[in-house]
């Protein structure tokens, strides 16, 4: 590897010769806040699911035909984790047949500005990330 800079984002690619100071073995504390956050923002489905309730309540089976990819047992996975960690409610009525809906809480609304800047980020980057992708790949094979 040689020092250089990458002109697409005018990073440091490299830093042969240079000493970076080791990773402290606690900066990750097990007391620290950040160890319980909700990492659902990240997995595969909560962002789609805050999306699909962002204009308000929305039923199991409405939320099913946009997310039509994930099983039913993954969305109910989901929704279930989601609302343990207070980003959705789930309010069923007494009804017959019985109806349930899913609607974001305050807290999960806040997650919406995060969403809207992943996409712009995609928007933005997605080119650069798909031509890196298939550059590795072919390097790869």
């Amino acid at each position: 590897m040689t020092d250089s800079t990458s002109t697409s984002t005018s990073i440091p690619t490299s830093t042969v010769g240079a000493r970076l100071a080791p990773l402290a073995p606690d900066m990750f504390d097990a007391v620290c806040p950040s160890s319980v956050m909700p990492f659902r923002v990240g997995d595969k489905w909560t962002g789609m699911v805050v999306r699909c309730l962002e204009g308000g309540p929305r039923r199991f089976t409405e939320l099913r035909v946009p997310l039509r990819a994930v099983t039913p047992k993954v969305l109910s996975e989901t929704l279930r984790a989601m609302e343990r960690d207070g980003l959705l409610t789930r309010t069923a009525y007494d009804e017959n047949p019985p109806r349930v809906e899913y609607a974001l809480t305050p807290l999960g609304r806040t997650l919406i500005p995060l969403l809207d800047a992943a996409r712009a980020w995609s928007a933005t980057h997605l080119p650069q990330l798909l031509a890196a992708r298939r550059a590795h790949e072919r390097d790869a094979s």
